[in-house]
């Protein structure tokens, strides 16, 4: 799927050489290289061998793998970006108790489909990313969260612990060395709401999967009230590359401050919807073409990181480069990579309409601003979409988006807001016409 010639020419064909997670999840499309012969056989395993040693080398400490990290400039591929050898160093060395890793692999948010993808095509990638993780902080005992509506691939992971545990990657006195490491897999049952990292924890623990408030942070006091770190499928796949050909070469396949690869969803109006793994910092357009071109007209708009990230018109995304900073500069977020592609014969009100249905039916109803205040923003886009708009309903409806957001514990609550205000910003005139013609001014809407 991915065309590799487009970044050779650049100097980035390190970064595909089936080492990373695109050349081996799209090996394995059949459904049969997943499993660990085919994974060692591509490499697997040998970053895990090399800190520990095992590989005829020294070996590499714990915190020369933080540093290895950091300089990677790896950000959190799960939405937040945040840089994750700096999260890693969060965790307290000297803890006396136990501490926990936690890979968050509840994607729920609507048109991303990339960490499913990791986890049914090359799970070990992700298991070897988190016993390196561990190792670096300090950790015996580890869970992968994975979204409960997708049973399947939480079966093949666990079908692929268990090889792992098998073979001896897994375990303890893990090939032979000092180090041990126990994984398990966690399925939830399709809560958008877990994908916050600390309802997340609360549903790992048995209890109705609500946010905390934060302060305390997971670093502090995460799972069982223990220090505890998070981090995303990808992330943690990113992290075995990054060990057997270093920090600095992982940071050049992208830019400054964006290291690396990024993997994206692309969906809705164009001809080859799927998962791309490109270099941060790719133009939007050469992703665009990657995925067949706009399907059925013309670039109307693009949600650049998922539903909960703000819209952008088709020609702002044109000019726009895919990573953190670009996209965070033209007024919208990089999210969970989840590109959603809409053409001219969108209609804005009722793509609106349809977003935030979900955010009130998702809503864990913890919050006050959030439980009553994404229904009443649903309530008033239905009655501009059905014809019963008044004028002042486009006021109203920017003015319950923002006493929406930063009023709530989780982010929900701003996911519910900024799509709102955002379509009221770039396509007013849509919303407008609803109001005064009580009809769409795109009749061909799907």
């Amino acid at each position: 799927m991915l065309d590799l010639s487009k970044f050779q020419a650049k100097g980035l064909e390190t970064c595909f050489h089936g080492r990373h997670i695109g050349a081996q999840i799209y090996a394995g499309l059949d459904g049969k290289n997943w499993r660990l012969q085919d994974y060692v056989a591509r490499g697997g395993y040998g970053a895990l061998r090399k800190i520990l040693g095992k590989d005829g080398g020294e070996g590499m400490t714990p915190d020369q793998v933080i540093a290895e990290v950091k300089a990677s400039g790896l950000r959190g591929r799960g939405g937040a970006g945040f840089p994750t050898g700096l999260k890693w160093s969060f965790m307290p060395r000297a803890y006396p108790g136990p501490k926990y890793l936690v890979c968050n692999s509840d994607e729920g948010e609507p048109g991303t489909c990339k960490d499913r993808d990791i986890l049914a095509y090359n799970p070990h990638i992700v298991i070897e990313g988190m016993a390196i993780a561990a190792y670096a902080m300090g950790v015996k005992l580890a869970y992968n969260y994975i979204h409960g509506e997708i049973f399947e691939v939480y079966q093949r992971f666990e079908a692929a612990l268990e090889e792992a545990r098998a073979a001896g990657f897994l375990g303890d006195n893990i090939m032979g060395s000092s180090y041990s490491f126990q994984l398990h897999a966690h399925h939830g049952f399709g809560a958008y709401i877990c994908g916050e990292e600390t309802a997340l924890l609360e549903s790992l623990e048995g209890k109705k999967g609500q946010p905390r408030f934060k302060p305390p942070f997971p670093a502090s006091f995460g799972l069982y009230g223990k220090p505890t770190t998070i981090n995303n499928t990808e992330t943690f796949a990113a992290v075995p590359w990054i060990i057997n050909n270093g920090g600095q070469k992982y940071l050049e396949c992208g830019k400054p401050n964006n290291g690396g690869t990024k993997i994206f969803s692309v969906v809705g109006d164009v001809n080859r919807p799927g998962n791309f793994e490109i270099p941060l910092g790719t133009p939007f357009a050469t992703l665009l073409e990657m995925a067949g071109g706009v399907k059925g007209g013309g670039l109307k708009a693009v949600i650049p990181g998922g539903s909960s990230s703000p819209v952008l018109p088709g020609k702002t995304m044109m000019e726009l480069t895919m990573d953190y900073d670009a996209i965070a500069k033209a007024g919208s977020m990089l999210g969970s990579g989840a590109v959603i592609v809409m053409n001219d014969t969108r209609c804005m009100v009722k793509s609106l309409l349809r977003l935030s249905y979900f955010y009130q039916h998702e809503s864990c109803g913890q919050c006050t601003p959030c439980r009553e205040g994404t229904g009443w923003l649903w309530r008033l886009v239905d009655r501009i979409e059905h014809g019963k708009g008044k004028p002042e309903d486009l006021a109203l409806l920017d003015n319950v988006a923002d006493n929406i957001k930063g009023r709530t514990i989780c982010a929900l609550g701003d996911a519910a807001a900024m799509p709102v205000q955002a379509m009221l910003k770039h396509f007013r005139d849509e919303f407008v016409y609803h109001v005064e013609h009580k009809t769409c001014m795109v009749p061909q809407s799907a």
